[in-house]
């Protein structure tokens, strides 16, 4: 639902680009969880990404309107 109301924010703060906007936001919060995903242990289990993870990760993203701008 987070991820969600994130992309909606910047869907009404920018160019309203519909669902194109949620699957690059979606990129952007999982970019370093792929990076670092071969480095993850075999046996680390399930990674949680629940609301504290993704305002973590993209507050930066819903608060500079400019930064906004530029995630297609």
């Amino acid at each position: 639902t987070r991820i969600a109301e994130l992309a909606w924010q910047v869907n009404e703060s920018t160019e309203n680009i519909g669902a194109r906007r949620l699957h690059t936001v979606m990129e952007r919060l999982l970019e370093e969880v792929s990076f670092d995903a071969s480095e993850r242990p075999a046996g680390a289990g399930p990674l949680l990404i629940d609301a504290a993870y993704v305002d973590d990760h993209l507050r930066e993203l819903a608060a500079d309107q400019d930064l906004s701008r530029y995630i297609l």
